[in-house]
């Protein structure tokens, strides 16, 4: 080994001690956690992508398979066991990067969100939304197949980006993105309604977030998700009464409080509340739960999740 690759090893490993030390979480007044929250049984390979909670079943959350898995939504039970599975029929999962749930016209909705794109080079991406299944409908050994009620394709307006992140405002009717690969990240928005491949729908710049913590020098030096690439969102979700926005990065879970007639775009733009870590190497999914007393956190290399909890 020469003096080059020893100097070079020497300051890796420095700088993987240092980015183990060196996140230092916000305050994180009124939520206590991370908690274990059990072991989650799907997706089985551990590849889990999305997290959604149920607005039809209490203490049921929708989960997903990431790239090249079967287009299959995973109901988990609040332990982790397995309550049943729905498949998409007629689409295919290239890169399901999110999954969102919400309530419209009486009725509970699951979104499915075909969005990943890591060189940013997909012509367009594609939404499924379906009707939640009810509970009564779910096996915890067997598989439901539906076909979407319909699916929203789309094209960015300044051209394709990566995004893992989605939310729903279904007061709104509106559906929003955020870009995961930009400093800062882009905040998108496109209409909640139907889009065929040959006409799709156009989302629309709304402003940056700039405020996601980004990593420091020491960690800029490791190529992981827990080192330069901590700054980047691989998740958000919307309170249910509309209060507040989570994004999910690489290193830290964020709330971002919305005021009362204020958008969504400036409550995103505002300095967020920083919650004490969740400690996993490659955190995927994240979600509100349905009363919005709870933050539940999944990671792509285990079944493990965490929930956090308002004091």
């Amino acid at each position: 080994m020469n003096l080059k690759t020893t100097a070079k090893s020497f300051l890796l490993l420095v700088g993987l001690l240092l980015a183990s030390c060196a996140s230092e979480p916000g305050p994180s007044s009124g939520w206590s956690g991370p908690q274990p929250a059990g072991e989650m049984v799907e997706p089985a390979n551990h590849e889990a992508s999305g997290l959604a909670a149920s607005r039809r079943t209490a203490d049921v959350f929708w989960t997903h398979n990431d790239s090249g898995g079967e287009p299959v939504l995973f109901a988990v039970n609040a332990d982790g066991s397995r309550r049943g599975a729905v498949r998409i029929a007629g689409t295919s999962n290239f890169d399901w990067e999110d999954c969102a749930s919400f309530e419209k016209a009486g009725r509970a909705w699951l979104l499915a969100a075909d969005i990943g794109d890591n060189f940013a080079t997909r012509s367009g991406c594609v939404l499924h939304v379906l009707a939640e299944p009810a509970a009564d409908e779910l096996k915890p050994d067997g598989e439901l197949t539906r076909r979407a009620d319909y699916s929203i394709h789309f094209v960015y307006e300044d051209g394709a980006r990566d995004c893992e992140s989605v939310a729903v405002d279904p007061l709104e009717g509106f559906i929003y993105l955020l870009s995961k690969r930009n400093t800062p990240a882009r905040l998108y928005r496109l209409p909640l309604q139907p889009a065929p491949a040959d006409q799709p729908a156009v989302a629309r710049f709304l402003g940056p977030v700039p405020h996601l913590p980004q990593p420091t020098a020491a960690q800029q030096l490791i190529q992981t998700p827990t080192g330069a690439l901590r700054g980047m969102p691989c998740a958000m979700d919307f309170a249910p009464d509309g209060s507040a926005a989570l994004v999910l990065t690489y290193g830290d879970l964020l709330v971002f409080a919305r005021a009362e007639g204020e958008t969504w775009a400036a409550a995103l733009a505002k300095v967020p509340l920083r919650l004490s870590p969740h400690n996993f190497d490659q955190s995927e999914g994240a979600c509100f739960s349905s009363d919005a007393r709870s933050i539940l956190v999944c990671t792509e290399k285990s079944g493990a999740w965490v929930r956090y909890d308002r004091r």
